[in-house]
């Protein structure tokens, strides 16, 4: 386990202009798009070829536009039209096509059940499907069972399956039969109510029930333009789009890299990061906390085995002291870490789940700069996010351009004296509500009309936020105490040879009080030739010494060591409410 940070300032940026056009609807992002002509946007490896491949921004909006006809001569304007698989060019082209189209685009996970996928593809009544081609079983199975569906467009093969249904076609041929529609005359329809529902998303489920989210064409639009606003990202940056597109936080992002004009990267796959690193060398990522801290236990698993920890942790106080002088040598002595992440990484954007104060010292240690946000889908999501000039390591940031943020709802005075309560938002990224869900939306609303997170935080004398916990997670003990175990989660994270852990309240049969129980997965590739017993043992030192640091209800009572991995949502969160 590496040594704790001992610095306690971060190195901020200089605040620069944000140089980029804001947008407010999707015709205008297209404009953008088509505007940046020949510069490079995507770069991937063909899934069936295997051939690497290339795609101007000037190539994309083709394709978009000619999504966008072919809709239109299919007679599906104004339809719910849903997008399906995995990251991909096409993807973004069926995605933006569709909403170009002025219609409601319904972006979905691949990998959710297929009862679950019909079951939605219900709900919205959706009438065409663009998906990929290693969905064809799956998706020819489930239309079959939904009536409205007339279309099926296969996003990433120029021939159609032997038995095809009538109503599957290529995206070549999709394509082609836009082109056509354009050389009648077809344009872009003229921009219409940007405040009507042009997105229909179910949440990931995380805390339980999935709900369907509306979103506006304003809400989506919004939080790109905030996103290019507040991000220290431009057009000479490279990132590789590693989350899954059919959740906001990477479509937003995505969209903004457009606006910017930056090239994007596609991951082809998790087993892959490590080599599509050195490919693609990013300048910049998108993550959530899981895949920091799976970056950082191999940076120190790397060293550990090739006998540089010690030198690795000297090289870093070295450097720390060296910076608090204004002298930066972090490229030349942490090359090799650096060269892990494609050797010109510098900036990390991080939401999703609290991460460790910890990794953000220790990864600016080595040159990279981690700047935390935090969002929700039903704000499309971007809510709020640390400035690159102006950080406060442990806080998501003041609210976003787009609206403004309140601590509600039940408020108490927390250790350091700040007020604490419920993570309220108003503004123009809100949602529209849960579709034919009036009971669900009016709870997830104040009276005075403020969205409810569900999250809990408090809020400085600067306006910075730091979240504390979830109201559903929240365990009450019997002397009333409300305890977070996000919060007591963070701390846990700290301890390298954690490879995943959750906290939960368990109910002692013979006390009937709340016993504070964390339930850890090992990285076990530390723990080779160890029996159970010494695992639980090592955990049980390194949580004593953390409890010395927390108020006395919050501390770690118990210990249970778990075999497999918790559950996960596709963007890497762990469904909290399926551990028991």
């Amino acid at each position: 386990m590496s040594e704790k940070q001992t610095v306690k300032k971060i190195r901020n940026n200089r605040k620069t202009p944000r140089i980029y056009e804001p947008v407010a609807n999707v015709w205008e992002l297209c404009a953008h798009i088509e505007g940046h002509g020949d510069r490079q946007l995507f770069l991937w490896k063909d899934p069936i070829s295997g051939e690497d491949r290339q795609m101007t921004y000037g190539e994309l909006h083709s394709k978009i536009f000619a999504v966008s006809a072919a809709i239109d001569k299919a007679g599906l304007r104004g339809s719910r039209i849903a997008v399906t698989g995995p990251n991909s060019p096409m993807w973004i082209a069926s995605y933006l096509g569709v909403l170009a189209a002025d219609c409601i685009a319904v972006p979905m996970d691949k990998d959710v059940a297929d009862s679950e996928m019909e079951g939605f593809l219900k709900i919205v009544d959706a009438e065409a499907v663009f998906f990929d081609t290693s969905m064809v079983k799956k998706i020819t199975g489930i239309a079959a069972n939904c009536e409205k569906i007339k279309h099926l467009i296969m996003m990433q093969n120029d021939t159609l399956p032997e038995g095809a249904p009538a109503a599957m076609t290529t995206f070549d041929a999709w394509v082609e039969a836009g082109n056509a529609r354009i050389e009648a005359g077809y344009t872009y329809p003229e921009v219409t109510d940007t405040h009507k529902m042009a997105e229909m998303l179910f949440t990931s489920g995380t805390t339980g029930t999935s709900k369907c989210v509306m979103l506006s064409q304003e809400n989506i639009f919004s939080v790109v333009t905030c996103a290019c606003e507040t991000v220290d990202f431009s057009k000479d940056d490279l990132i590789i789009s590693l989350l899954p597109l059919h959740h906001t936080y990477e479509l937003a992002c995505t969209m903004a890299g457009m606006n910017y004009g930056m090239t994007i990267a596609i991951n082809d796959s998790l087993k892959n990061v490590v080599a599509n690193f050195k490919k693609y060398r990013p300048t910049a990522l998108v993550l959530v906390p899981l895949y920091v801290e799976t970056f950082h236990r191999r940076i120190w698993a790397k060293a550990r085995s090739s006998g540089q920890d010690k030198k690795l942790q000297t090289g870093m106080k070295i450097s720390d002291a060296l910076l608090r002088a204004h002298i930066d040598v972090r490229k030349k002595i942490f090359s090799q870490v650096i060269e892990t992440m494609g050797g010109r990484l510098k900036k990390i954007i991080c939401g999703g789940a609290a991460l460790s104060k910890d990794l953000i010292y220790e990864f600016e240690s080595f040159g990279i700069s981690i700047y935390e946000g935090f969002g929700i889908t039903e704000c499309a999501p971007l809510v709020a996010v640390t400035p690159y000039y102006r950080r406060k390591p442990g806080s998501i940031g003041p609210s976003v351009p787009c609206c403004e943020i309140r601590i509600g709802g039940d408020i108490s005075v927390n250790e350091k004296g700040l007020s604490e309560g419920e993570i309220q938002v108003r503004g123009s990224n809100v949602m529209l509500g849960y579709y034919q869900n009036e009971e669900a939306t009016k709870d997830a609303f104040t009276e005075d009309g403020w969205f409810r997170t569900g999250d809990i935080g408090t809020m400085d004398e600067d306006g910075y936020i730091t979240i504390t916990g979830r109201l559903k997670s929240v365990i009450v003990l019997e002397n009333g105490k409300n305890v977070f175990p996000e919060e007591i989660e963070e701390h846990l994270a700290t301890i390298e040879e954690i490879s995943e852990c959750v906290v939960v309240g368990r109910k002692d049969k013979r006390t009937g009080s709340i016993v504070l129980t964390a339930l850890i997965y090992p990285d076990l590739a530390q723990f080779k030739g160890k029996e159970s017993s010494e695992i639980k043992t090592f955990f049980k030192e390194q949580i004593e010494e953390i409890n010395r640091a927390l108020v006395s209800y919050k501390r770690i009572q118990k210990i249970e060591i778990v075999e497999t991995p918790f559950e996960k949502t596709t963007s890497r969160k762990i469904k909290r409410h399926l551990v028991k």
